[in-house]
């Protein structure tokens, strides 16, 4: 029997203000649906409307026209079936919050007063603090947090409540590649035990190519989907930004290669 889809996005149209007030559309007419254990890479360059997917997702921002619904039901705020990790930012340095309270807030936040004790979310604050090789951190304000440690605990913070459906917009800046790769195997960890559908903003394909089943690329308003094979090649990407660009693979990664035309050029090298 076939699973029905996490995530389903039907002729949805999504548009910014201009400087002038002119409005600009970022992508239209894209529909997509995504099953449990798919991870999609959404790739593209700046301003081509990643974190804007995400956040119409999420409810926070609302579509021209289209539609998005989770597990068969329209987008609301607050989720609780959707784990988001945003994109890094730095904290104020007095933040009194530890670590493993942020980790306990992502599976009892959501609730009025203070949080139960529990033998269970004891256990699964433990369980992620190793995924994310965070027991170092456990005990220190956030504000005192690195950008790597920070951004591995918001993967954790994410992921602890086991949602059906992980929101990643570039998860893996401001970490070395030790942690790309513990952060990565994480998310591919979870997709797989939970039966979670990821959605991973990134411009570096290559630390999670392995996992990848298939690629929104957006760019110029438009947009492909398809595996790793069919979308990242220089026939598409060159019809997508109207210019000519070359996609390299060696040694099984992939650097894609822009004109120097500075009005139209992918703005992402992968290497």
């Amino acid at each position: 029997m076939a699973m029905a889809p996490v995530l389903e996005i039907q002729n949805a149209t999504f548009e910014v203000s201009g400087e002038q007030g002119e409005a600009r559309t970022l992508w239209s007419n894209l529909s997509l649906e995504v099953k449990p254990q798919e991870f999609i890479a959404v790739i593209g360059a700046n301003g081509s409307g990643k974190t804007s997917l995400l956040k119409a997702i999420l409810g926070q921002e609302p579509l021209v026209a289209g539609s998005i619904k989770i597990n068969g039901k329209l987008i609301h705020r607050g989720n609780r079936q959707v784990g988001y990790i945003p994109q890094h930012r730095v904290l104020d340095a007095g933040t009194p919050l530890r670590a493993r309270d942020v980790l306990r807030l992502g599976l009892d936040g959501h609730r009025f007063g203070l949080p139960l004790p529990s033998r269970k979310a004891k256990a699964r604050v433990e369980h992620i603090l190793g995924c994310i090789d965070g027991f170092e951190l456990a005990k220190k304000p956030i504000g005192e947090l690195s950008g790597g440690e920070l951004q591995r605990l918001r993967v954790g913070q994410a992921v602890i409540g086991e949602p059906d459906l992980i929101l990643a917009d570039e998860p893996l800046s401001a970490l070395d590649l030790h942690q790309q790769k513990t952060i990565a195997e994480l998310l591919d960890r979870e997709r797989r035990e939970h039966d979670a559908a990821v959605l991973f903003v990134t411009h570096d394909v290559n630390p999670i190519l392995s996992m990848v089943d298939r690629v929104l690329y957006l760019a110029n308003g438009k947009f492909r989907i398809g595996t790793p094979d069919e979308v990242l090649t220089s026939e598409v990407l060159s019809e997508l930004y109207g210019t000519p660009v070359d996609v390299l693979r060696n040694q099984g990664r992939i650097v894609v290669v822009g004109t120097q035309d500075h009005d139209h050029h992918p703005d992402e090298v992968w290497n």
